[in-house]
């Protein structure tokens, strides 16, 4: 401590003698860059929607309820710690740059357990029940090694947070954030995804055309006399993987991420045919299809990749970086 004293001491005596002028902004930058801490919350406020309750926990214990919700436990543990990444990064960015409960629909809490507003969350009764007495113990403490040894571990672009976006399956390559959404990233670029395994490929959903309308608002059941699907439902854009992007239904256009969330299929991979009075579409993968693909993490995890490898497959130019 003695000499790293007497260095700085030195240090600060030659750049005086060296520039006399641009010292003082020398010294407030060079002292700045020695105190400055980086503040990573230690507690996450969480709103639980089966109780109605805010509960605060420590954000590791949080992460573990967050991994064991959002993949499977069976899953290899490299996959779990890229999924630990992700889960910390999206908190952290949400509570550090987003200011928490911005936008929140639960002003009091930093978030909720819904994926549909952020991330799900089990916790260990939950798991349980889930799992079963056996199961738990093995699964969770599973889940526990992934989080504990990625510590501190987070996504970052040019010195920022990312928004970690991750889904179920993407069957076969990723999606662009910018063929799906309105905004696009340059972290969030289409990638082949060769080991992904669809758990349910090929699932059918079918619809009246009474039932599109009213999803869609639309207006297909007053066509005139119809002869096959072209004359219902044509896709006016594809995305760069080849997956729907606007569709066109008579006369109105739906993007396909509209058709997705108010249908309810599994993603926007489908195709679509018109039999017996109904569309009957069929879905593969699972999810929006953007950033992390877990089912291909899985794959990429059983052939030897580490969750850092697996990270930067999936997270275009990113660095793996570990807070103190």
């Amino acid at each position: 401590m003695r000499r790293l004293i007497i260095g700085l001491v030195f240090l600060l005596a030659a750049l005086l003698l060296a520039n006399p002028v641009s010292f003082q902004k020398n010294y407030r930058d060079f002292i700045g860059e020695v105190t400055k801490k980086e503040a990573v919350p230690e507690k996450v406020r969480l709103y639980r929607h089966a109780t109605g309750e805010i509960i605060t926990l420590p954000l590791e214990e949080y992460l573990v309820g967050v991994v064991a919700a959002e993949m499977p436990a069976a899953f290899p543990p490299e996959a779990l710690k890229a999924q630990a990444v992700c889960a910390r990064t999206y908190i952290l960015k949400r509570l550090t740059v987003q200011g928490g409960s911005v936008n929140n629909p639960h002003p009091e809490a930093d978030i909720c357990d819904d994926p549909r507003h952020g991330q799900a969350w089990y916790s260990r009764e939950d798991l349980k029940q889930r799992w079963g007495t056996l199961d738990y113990y093995r699964f969770y403490y599973k889940v526990y090694r992934a989080v504990a040894s990625t510590r501190g571990t987070v996504l970052v672009h040019k010195g920022e947070l990312i928004d970690p976006v991750y889904h179920s399956s993407c069957g076969g390559a990723t999606e662009s954030a910018g063929d799906v959404w309105k905004f696009d990233l340059p972290y969030l670029r289409s990638v082949p995804c060769p080991y992904d395994h669809d758990p349910y490929p090929g699932e059918t959903k079918s619809f009246t055309l009474e039932q599109v309308d009213a999803a869609l608002g639309t207006k297909i059941s007053v066509l005139p006399v119809i002869t096959g699907v072209g004359d219902i439902v044509q896709v006016l854009e594809y995305t760069s993987t080849g997956r729907p992007k606007l569709l066109s239904f008579g006369n109105t256009e739906v993007s396909a991420t509209v058709v997705r969330d108010r249908l309810g299929l599994r993603s926007t991979n489908f195709t679509f045919t018109y039999k017996n009075g109904k569309l009957v579409y069929t879905t593969t993968g699972n999810g929006h299809g953007v950033g992390l693909c877990q089912y291909g993490a899985k794959g990429l995890a059983e052939h030897g990749k580490d969750f850092r490898a697996i990270l930067q497959h999936y997270y275009t130019g990113v660095t793996i970086k570990k807070l103190e």
